[in-house]
């Protein structure tokens, strides 16, 4: 399998190589090919500017887990870009002092390059916080925006969602391997954004979720966007770590205020508080950033109101609902209740609460 810029063996075998990275990478290529350096000894990388410890480390790479891991990015549709793949690799991701070698990619590939915005904040948000950040990012949807968010559970999750909810882009950046789930709860979401989204991770295919990963991650959700919108969080919280690599990265943030009193407010009023942006609608943001795109707010799409009746929105009361009763009622499959469900919830059709789901209408 190969890419424009060589072999996938040849990157994943860099990928792998402890303590080569991208700035070594660059540096070598001023002088030949890189893939010129799998034809050398020890004393021939050494001369080429590679540490002896790294040099001994390239011509010890395990070529079974480069041909394991070639072989599960196969199985698994994955693509993998490199950092010299110019007409995939984001030009803004290339600004970042610590650009990930490799992204791992699943979806519409297009949307890497496409004006984005990034919506974090917590995993414990309100109702009202989560509907602020789904209509927040609906309407930047509607602008041509892609929203970039990192799939946890909260404010990013709701992000997602509502940019699906009018057929907008949405890119998921990923603590884990794009093959992971994670968190489970939100299986049927993660598919939804890679049918119609784009998942991305810089972590190797199978990588499980752990705690050092996230912050990680963060720099990727602040290197491909052109500004980050803060919802709910507290002063402490993963969002800020998003928020303080947007300002190293001199991308724009944005903070919805909210009460005094609510705890989740602390960290987008300290945020107003040291020049951040206080936003109250979607115009604040586009006001700031520049980008090209055909679409705008003014120029939305209505919903066709001639759509098929549907079974499994019948099925759903506007009292609470639990799962078994819709599958009886519309005498659908679970696995095919639960995937509408979300469609109609994303359509905000329903509303999932702790036993079940609400019309709403």
């Amino acid at each position: 399998m190969e890419n424009s810029s060589g072999k996938l063996a040849h990157w994943l075998a860099f990928y792998l190589c402890k303590g080569l990275g991208v700035k070594t990478l660059l540096a070598l290529a001023q002088n030949q090919p890189l893939e010129c350096l799998f034809e050398l000894n020890h004393e021939q990388l050494v001369e080429c500017g590679l540490s002896s410890q790294i040099a001994s480390n390239l011509l010890a790479t395990d070529w079974r887990q480069v041909d394991y891991y070639q072989t599960l990015i196969a199985q698994s549709d994955i693509t993998a870009i490199n950092y010299f793949d110019s007409p995939l690799y984001p030009p803004l991701l290339k600004e970042v002092a610590s650009a990930p070698l490799l992204l791992f990619c699943r979806g519409n590939l297009e949307l890497l390059n496409s004006p984005q915005i990034a919506i974090v904040g917590s995993r414990h948000a309100t109702p009202s916080g989560l509907e602020i950040a789904a209509e927040f990012a609906h309407q930047l949807t509607l602008a041509g925006l892609t929203v970039t968010s990192g799939m946890a559970l909260g404010i990013d999750g709701a992000a997602h969602k509502g940019a699906l909810a009018g057929n907008g882009k949405t890119i998921a950046v990923l603590g884990t391997g794009v093959d992971v789930y994670y968190p489970k709860r939100h299986k049927l979401l993660t598919d939804k954004v890679c049918e119609h989204g784009l998942l991305v991770s810089e972590f190797l295919p199978g990588t499980a979720a752990n705690g050092n990963n996230f912050p990680r991650r963060n720099r990727i959700i602040s290197g491909l966007s052109l500004g980050v919108l803060i919802v709910e969080a507290q002063i402490k919280s993963g969002s800020l770590i998003t928020v303080r690599y947007a300002l190293e990265q001199n991308k724009e943030v944005f903070a919805v205020p909210g009460s005094i009193k609510n705890p989740l407010s602390e960290a987008s009023h300290f945020l107003i508080k040291q020049g951040a942006k206080l936003v109250e609608n979607v115009s604040d943001i586009l006001d700031e950033v520049s980008f090209s795109c055909q679409n705008s707010l003014y120029n939305i799409e209505k919903a066709s109101t001639n759509e098929p009746t549907c079974e499994v929105l019948c099925s759903v009361g506007f009292e609470v609902t639990a799962v078994d009763v819709i599958v009886q009622r519309s005498q659908w499959p679970i696995d095919k209740v639960q995937a509408r469900l979300l469609d109609l919830e994303l359509e905000d059709r329903v509303e999932r609460v702790l036993d079940g789901y609400i019309r709403v209408r």
